[in-house]
Order: structure tokens, then C-alpha cells, then sequence
């Protein structure tokens, strides 16, 4: 079935926004910009979406869809926390490969200055925290170490963490330290083993 020219052109934005946000950083970043990639007129950025940061904001949205699909299938198998460590490690690769981790850090970044922006982030990572809360709570629930790091609190680390290794990604040109970090909780993933049995239910 034929996209119609309107649909078509969203999409042909969108693409294009995602590409030079990454080839260009939020500051190289602009509806002239965007339209050249996407070989179409700058006036249709504004025509479809409003404005740069809505059609930067979608672009982030179908890339978040996309990995938010694959991620969900690919954590349903980890039922372990080593399993869950190594496929943590798999998704902060293939983030850093595909490119997610510059359109989400250039936002990020963009967002200190720009407040309506920043709500508009934090909106879009509480879906991310829903779900690394739900895999967490999957995995370790009813455990001591869930009641030691409660799976929300968790969560919220996680982001956080995620956060500052991807920004520190851009300084660490061979990736060696940030990699080193996944190195280490793969390490300490087995001897946490006896901090994630389920204790027993105490009779009434």
C-alpha cells in the first residue's frame, strides 16, 4: 500500500532528524538542517511538527518504540541477575551502535537550557523506569536484595547510571573504562546469587 505524500514526508523528517542529530549534535541541528537530509522544503518541518524540538522529540520517540519492542523480548528470557547483567550489557551495545545513546544525550544536554524540553525528556524515560521496575521485579522480587535496593529505587538508579555512561561514552574514545564498568557487574552478578533467593513465605 502507497504512503500518502503527507505521511511519507513525516517519515522522510523523522529519519532525517535522527540522522543529523547524531552527524551534527543538538547545536548543528536545525529545520534547514533537518530539510536538506530529508530533501524536502525547511518549511515543512514547521508545517508537520511545529517546530525542530517536536520533530527532535519523535525522532526520539520512534527510535525509544523500536528498541522498547526488541528490548522487552530480549529481557522475557533473562531469568537470572547474571543473565540480566549480560543482556543489560547487549542493549548499552547496540544503543551505543545504533546511535540511540547520541539522540538521547544530545537532548539530555539540550534540556538544561531549555525547561519545556526537559519535561518532555523526563516524560519520555518514565515508561524506560515502568519497565526496567517490572524486569527487576520479575528477577529479584521477594528477595533480600530486593528489599535491600527496592526494584523502583533500582530503576531509577539504573537510568541514572545509563545516563552517565553514555555521556562518558563520548569521552572514553576506546570505550575500555565504560566497558570495564559492565566488566565489573558481570563479575559481581554470581556473587550476589544468594541475596536474590526468594525467602520463604512465613506461615500465619
Amino acid at each position: 500500500m502507497t504512503k500518502q505524500p503527507g505521511v511519507e514526508t513525516r517519515e522522510r523528517l523523522i529519519e532525517a532528524a535522527a540522522r543529523t542529530l547524531r552527524a551534527e549534535g543538538y547545536a548543528g541541528t536545525s529545520a534547514r538542517t533537518i530539510a536538506k537530509a530529508a530533501e524536502v522544503n525547511s518549511a515543512l518541518v514547521f508545517y508537520h511538527f511545529g517546530g525542530v524540538d517536536p520533530l527532535l522529540l519523535a525522532a526520539l520517540d520512534r527510535s525509544s518504540e523500536q528498541r522498547m519492542a526488541a528490548y522487552q523480548e530480549a529481557v522475557a528470557e533473562a531469568r537470572t541477575l547474571e543473565e540480566l547483567v549480560e543482556v543489560a550489557t547487549q542493549i548499552y551495545r547496540a544503543d551505543l551502535e545504533g546511535g540511540h545513546i547520541t539522540l538521547f544525550a544530545e537532548l539530555v544536554g539540550a534540556s538544561i537550557a531549555r525547561p519545556e524540553l526537559r519535561e518532555e525528556i523526563v516524560k519520555r524515560a518514565e515508561p524506560w523506569i515502568s519497565f526496567i521496575e517490572r524486569t527487576l521485579e520479575r528477577v529479584i522480587g521477594g528477595s533480600p536484595l530486593a528489599k535491600l535496593l527496592p526494584p523502583r529505587d533500582l530503576a531509577y538508579a539504573s537510568i541514572t547510571f545509563y545516563l552517565g555512561v553514555n555521556l562518558f561514552t563520548h569521552l572514553d574514545a576506546d570505550r575500555s573504562r565504560t566497558e570495564s564498568l559492565f566488566a565489573l557487574a558481570e563479575r559481581v552478578a554470581p556473587r550476589a546469587k544468594l541475596l536474590t533467593v526468594r525467602l520463604p513465605r512465613r506461615r500465619p
